[in-house]
C-alpha cells in the first residue's frame, strides 16, 4: 500500500515540471471533444441502439439517455488512454525517467509496436464487457462498478507494458508486474475512479499512466538493487 501512496504522490508532483502538464491534458480534451462530436451527430441512432439492447423503446426515454451518457465515459477514457500510450506516455516516461531514475538503466525489453499488440489483445476485452454489460446497468450500482473494474484492468494491462518498455528487460518486462500484481490491481482500481468524475476525467488516463511509471520503475530499481551482489 505504501509504494502505491508513493507513485501516486510523485505522478501529483510530476504534473507541474515542464514537458509533462500539457501531455496530461491534451489527450482528455481531444477524446472528450472527439466523443461529443459523435454523439451529437449520431444521437438517434445511439439512443436507438441502446433501447433495443436494453428492451427499452423509444429514443427519448430518461433512461436510454442516461445510458448513453454513461457509456461514453469508459469510451472517452479509452480514446484518451490511447492516445496517452502511444504519444504521450513515452514523452513523459522520457521526462520522469531522466530526472527521477537516471540511475535505472535502459534495457530494452520491450517496443511501440509490442506496446502496439498489447493495446489490440485488451481493447476489444474491455469493450466486449462493456457492451454485454450494458442490460445489467439498469441495476443500481452496475453501471458504475462494471465501468470501473474494467477500467482498472485497462490501466493495468497497458501501462502495466508501457511503463516498463524502455527500463526493464524481456524477462523483467514479464515477471515484475507478476510479482507486483496485486497493488497494480490497487493502483489500477485507484486511478480508474477520475475517469467517472467530471472535468477530473479529462485527464484520468494520462495520470494513470504517470503513477505507473513511477510505481513500476521504483519496484524495478527496488528489484535490481535486492538481486545486485
Amino acid at each position: 500500500m505504501g509504494d502505491v501512496l508513493v507513485a501516486l504522490g510523485r505522478s501529483i508532483r510530476s504534473l507541474v515540471r515542464p514537458g509533462v502538464f500539457i501531455h496530461l491534458v491534451w489527450p482528455g480534451v481531444v477524446s472528450t471533444l472527439l466523443w461529443i462530436i459523435v454523439a451529437w451527430l449520431s444521437w438517434g441512432a445511439l439512443t436507438d441502439w441502446i433501447g433495443n439492447l436494453i428492451g427499452v423503446s423509444g429514443k427519448g426515454t430518461v433512461v436510454v439517455k442516461m445510458l448513453v451518457v454513461l457509456a461514453l465515459l469508459p469510451l472517452i477514457f479509452v480514446f484518451a488512454m490511447l492516445l496517452v500510450s502511444s504519444v504521450a506516455l513515452p514523452i513523459m516516461l522520457d521526462h520522469v525517467a531522466r530526472r527521477d531514475y537516471a540511475d535505472l538503466e535502459q534495457r530494452r525489453g520491450g517496443s511501440n509496436m509490442g506496446s502496439v499488440r498489447n493495446t489490440l489483445r485488451a481493447l476489444p476485452k474491455y469493450l466486449l464487457v462493456i457492451v454485454v454489460s450494458l442490460p445489467f446497468w439498469l441495476i443500481p450500482g452496475v453501471a458504475l462498478v462494471v465501468p470501473l473494474l474494467a477500467t482498472s484492468w485497462l490501466n493495468q494491462r497497458l501501462f502495466g507494458y508501457d511503463a516498463l518498455m524502455l527500463h526493464a528487460d524481456g524477462d523483467e518486462l514479464v515477471s515484475l508486474p507478476q510479482e507486483v500484481r496485486s497493488r497494480m490491481r490497487l493502483l489500477g482500481g485507484v486511478t480508474a475512479l477520475p475517469a467517472y468524475i467530471p472535468v477530473v476525467n479529462i485527464v484520468a488516463s494520462a495520470l494513470s499512466g504517470l503513477a505507473f511509471v513511477h510505481f513500476l520503475l521504483e519496484a524495478l530499481r527496488r528489484r535490481r538493487s535486492a538481486n545486485s551482489p
